[in-house]
């Protein structure tokens, strides 16, 4: 199996690119890492991330809900209270969510270095 995107119109049945195309964007990681806490309200994520806008957030929030990776609870308050937490089936994420913290944290440098290190390839001159 290819992880490209595909023409075909039953790619989207393709579990791989279904669960890792909405888990791969930039935030929803981010979230469910700082959820492993515990719940937390909208403003205490906002700040733990922080150079996420708060569209952004409340975006993330609302695919990662529709996911069932997150449940929201809405608090009848003047303002409204609104809490995040994770369900079991974000729970069940953490440990392999974890083992790829920790090998994005051991080979950070080594990322970067080949990073700086890379010459993109010329292009060919055409004939």
């Amino acid at each position: 199996m290819t992880l490209h995107k595909s023409k075909d119109p039953k790619s989207g049945l393709c579990p791989i690119r279904d669960v890792l195309d909405r888990l791969g964007d930039r935030w929803s990681l981010l979230v469910i890492h700082e959820l492993e806490g515990g719940t937390l309200r909208f403003t205490e994520l906002r700040k733990r991330i922080g150079d996420v806008s708060q569209r952004m957030l409340a975006q993330t929030l609302r695919r990662l809900e529709q996911d069932g990776l997150v449940s929201r609870e809405v608090f009848a308050s003047v303002p409204p209270r609104v809490e995040y937490t994770l369900t079991p089936l974000g729970h069940s994420l953490l440990l392999p969510l974890g083992s790829m913290i920790q090998w994005a944290l051991d080979n950070h440098d080594a990322v970067r270095a080949a990073r700086a290190a890379y010459v993109a390839p010329m292009a060919y001159a055409a004939n």
